[in-house]
């Protein structure tokens, strides 16, 4: 039994359902980077129509500065990856902020077109940073029993920040026009500032010490984020051992020291020559991630106003209202999703997450396609916004946060952060293709033709799920190898799942 003041009872096994508060402020910290990706994502779908009116640009000038958030990101991301391995998981947060501080201060400046372009592509490289390194801290320092929650939480606070940016639409849409949007975009400077102060109360990930030969500080850490002495003891030595397996890096030396990990052939093992098993995680990752933004959240999320005006929605404060409303579904049903996760696992959440996708993108495409047909009518507009909130609730509450989660808990200790910035490459190049493209093919296909396109994706999605992704809930980050090795797409592997979490228990 685990008391008040943290002591455990002799004879008796720690309780594991209890959430470290340390390791779960650590997260909390580490995902305010999040709240500011979400912000300027949110933000841009109001702002957008003021920018327009204001710098006199066209639709393909606003698709491009929608997206290049995205393509930049993709940079990011792909640096970022490296940097973590190099620096730390702590200070790549650290450097994320200062990114995004920056260009937010040239956005809200934003005298001219260019300038704005520039200050948004700084933004987008802070992207690529935050949406890799937020869920590998979280899920680096968090226990199987609550990695869901903890590593979940980035993508809740993505929601919280597109909300937030709703609002700052809404509010900010009153002022006058030079001042209203770029207020807009400049406020996001402050959770910057409150990450630089929050930063130095977090500790680094104890896996990236043990990969830097830096035991003693690792084994202090793992310490603050584990409930007992025994859980702490069990989770470093199984860190040790996966450690030992891929690369001899916790082999000890004489006087006590370790041998450091350089990553020199971290590319090779994951990319040119995987092992089967690590095949099938890049495999997963990479499809997860495409599959979040194919089926067209981004759409939804950038250009609700523009979907509700398709729908019939004319006033410009209808419209701003009716998207407060996406946010507000968003980050309701992410919030449902966090306390799910670690209850009903990934995979189920996941597949009933896409099934319900697919038959909310049909309605709507239904509904726009009358529309677009016969006019004006109440009950299409009515189904068109029922299913617009119905789409944005069945991806809020499966895909959209399981794949942060799925993406940074899978891959080995070695290959993690550079594996995970492979699967944000590819979130970000599918954003930015849906961002970059989504107006020119509605124009192309009508937008209820876009939205047929994206159940349809949303059908592949569900058979990619269910045939390539097992179930990962409760299994320890060091096993995570041997489940996917355990047998064909699915089938063996889910029943091995159920051997790790039998197995925790009883020890």
């Amino acid at each position: 039994m685990v008391h008040a003041d943290g002591h455990t009872s002799p004879g008796l096994k720690p309780n594991p359902t209890h959430m470290n508060k340390f390791a779960c402020g650590c997260a909390i910290v580490a995902s305010i980077i999040s709240i500011i990706f979400g912000y300027d994502t949110g933000v841009m779908s109001g702002a957008q129509i003021f920018i327009r009116e204001d710098l006199k640009i066209n639709d393909t000038q606003i698709e491009v500065l929608a997206g290049i958030l995205n393509l930049c990101a993709l940079v990011g991301s792909l640096t970022a990856g490296k940097t973590s391995d190099v620096i730390g998981r702590r200070y790549t947060i650290a450097l994320s902020a200062v990114i995004f501080l920056v260009g937010s201060v040239l956005m809200g400046y934003g005298p001219n077109y260019v300038v704005l372009m520039v200050g948004r592509c700084i933004a987008g490289v802070g992207v690529g940073f935050a949406l890799m390194i937020a869920p590998v801290y979280s899920a680096e320092i968090s226990s199987a029993s609550h990695r869901g929650f903890l590593t979940s939480l980035p993508e809740l606070c993505i929601s919280l920040g597109i909300l937030l940016g709703y609002v700052s639409n809404y509010c900010f849409g009153k002022l006058t026009l030079r001042l209203g949007w770029r207020l807009m975009l400049g406020i996001a400077a402050f959770p910057s500032l409150v990450l630089a102060f929050g930063i130095t109360k977090m500790p680094e990930s104890p896996r990236w010490l043990v990969m830097q030969g830096r035991l003693e500080e690792a084994k202090k850490i793992m310490a603050l984020v584990s409930n007992t002495e025994e859980e702490a003891e069990e989770r470093f030595r199984d860190i040790l051992i996966a450690a030992e397996i891929e690369e001899e890096t916790a082999v000890k030396e004489v006087g006590g020291g370790v041998k450091k990990t350089h990553g020199k052939s971290v590319w090779r093992e994951l990319v040119i020559k995987p092992r089967p098993a690590v095949r099938l995680i890049l495999i997963a990752a990479v499809g997860i991630h495409f599959f979040e933004h194919a089926t067209g959240i981004e759409a939804v999320v950038l250009y609700s106003p523009r979907i509700f005006k398709k729908a019939g929605v004319v006033s410009k404060d209808k419209l701003l209202l009716a998207t407060v409303g996406v946010g507000l579904t968003k980050a309701f049903f992410i919030i449902i999703a966090t306390f799910l996760l670690d209850k009903v696992g990934r995979r189920k959440l996941l597949l009933t997450s896409t099934g319900g996708m697919v038959f909310a993108l049909t309605s709507l495409a239904v509904s726009l396609t009358m529309v677009q047909r016969f006019g004006r009518l109440a009950w299409a507009l009515s189904l068109s916004i029922v299913s617009t909130y119905a789409f944005v609730a069945f991806f809020s509450i499966g895909l959209g946060p399981i794949t942060w989660v799925y993406s940074s808990e899978i891959f080995p200790l070695r290959l993690r952060a550079q594996g995970a910035s492979i699967g944000v490459a590819v979130n970000r190049i599918m954003n930015a293709t849906v961002s970059m493209s989504f107006l020119s093919m509605t124009k192309a296909i009508t937008t209820g033709g876009v939205f047929f396109v994206f159940a349809g994706l949303a059908v592949a999605a569900w058979w990619f799920f269910f045939f390539m992704l097992p179930e990962t809930k409760g299994v320890p980050l060091e096993d995570m190898e041997k489940l996917f090795a355990g047998g064909g797409p699915r089938g063996d592997r889910d029943g091995l799942e159920i051997q790790f979490q039998t197995k925790r228990v009883n020890n």
